[in-house]
C-alpha cells in the first residue's frame, strides 16, 4: 500500500512544477503580446473602412522580431533560455525590443494605422522602457507585467468583462514563483507597473 504522507510530497512537486512550466509558456510575454495587438487591432476594425488586420504589423514589431532576438541568442550561447533568467542578461534584449517596437510604431503611424493600434505600442514601448530600467538593479517579472497589463489594455476596450482574465494573471504570477524564477516581490511589482502603465498610457492615447 502506498503510503500518502511520504509519496505524495516526492510525486505532488514534479507535478506542480510541469503545471507551472506550461504556463509559463502559455502565459509568455510574446504570446500575450501577440494576441493582445491582434485583439485590439480587430477591435479598431469596428470603424468604417480600418481593417481588422493592423494588429499583424504590431506583433511583428512587438513580439515575433524581439522573440527572433531573443531566440538567436539563445542558439549562439548568449541567453540561457528565451526567458531570460539572468537579470544581467535582460537589458539588451528589452532594450532591442524597445527600438523594434519603436520602428514598428513609426512605420505604422507613417501608414495610417488605427489610433488604438497605436496607443497599445506606445504603451507597450513605455513599459518595455521602464523593465528595462529597472533590471539595471532588480529583475522584475516580465510575465506577470505583461499578463497584467494585458487585463488593463483589455479592460479599457471591452470594459469590466475582461476582468475575467484576472485569476490567469495571479495563475502566471504563481508559475514564476513556483519555478523560482522570481520571488513573490518581483512577480507583484512586474504586475503593477505592467497594470498601471497599460491603465494609464493606453487610455490617455487612444
Amino acid at each position: 500500500m502506498l503510503n500518502a504522507a511520504t509519496d505524495h510530497p516526492r510525486t505532488a512537486p514534479g507535478v506542480l512544477d510541469r503545471i507551472a512550466t506550461v504556463v509559463s509558456e502559455v502565459l509568455a510575454p510574446a504570446i500575450l503580446v501577440a494576441v493582445l495587438l491582434l485583439t485590439v487591432g480587430w477591435h479598431a476594425g469596428d470603424t468604417p473602412g480600418v481593417s481588422r488586420w493592423w494588429g499583424l504589423p504590431g506583433a511583428l514589431f512587438a513580439a515575433v522580431i524581439p522573440l527572433g532576438y531573443v531566440l538567436h541568442g539563445v542558439r549562439r550561447g548568449r541567453l540561457t533560455n528565451h526567458h531570460i533568467p539572468e537579470r544581467a542578461d535582460r537589458r539588451i534584449p528589452l532594450l532591442f525590443g524597445t527600438a523594434s517596437l519603436i520602428a514598428g510604431l513609426l512605420l505604422m503611424l507613417a501608414l495610417g494605422a488605427p489610433r488604438e493600434v497605436l496607443a497599445l505600442l506606445a504603451a507597450g514601448g513605455v513599459g518595455l522602457a521602464a523593465f528595462a530600467l529597472v533590471t539595471h538593479w532588480w529583475k522584475m517579472s516580465i510575465h506577470a507585467g505583461v499578463a497584467a497589463g494585458t487585463v488593463s489594455a483589455l479592460t479599457a476596450v471591452y470594459g469590466e468583462i475582461a476582468l475575467l482574465g484576472a485569476p490567469l494573471v495571479l495563475l502566471g504570477c504563481w508559475a514564476r514563483v513556483r519555478l523560482t524564477a522570481h520571488t513573490p516581490a518581483q512577480v507583484v511589482a512586474g504586475a503593477a507597473v505592467g497594470a498601471l502603465i497599460a491603465g494609464t498610457v493606453f487610455p490617455l492615447l487612444r
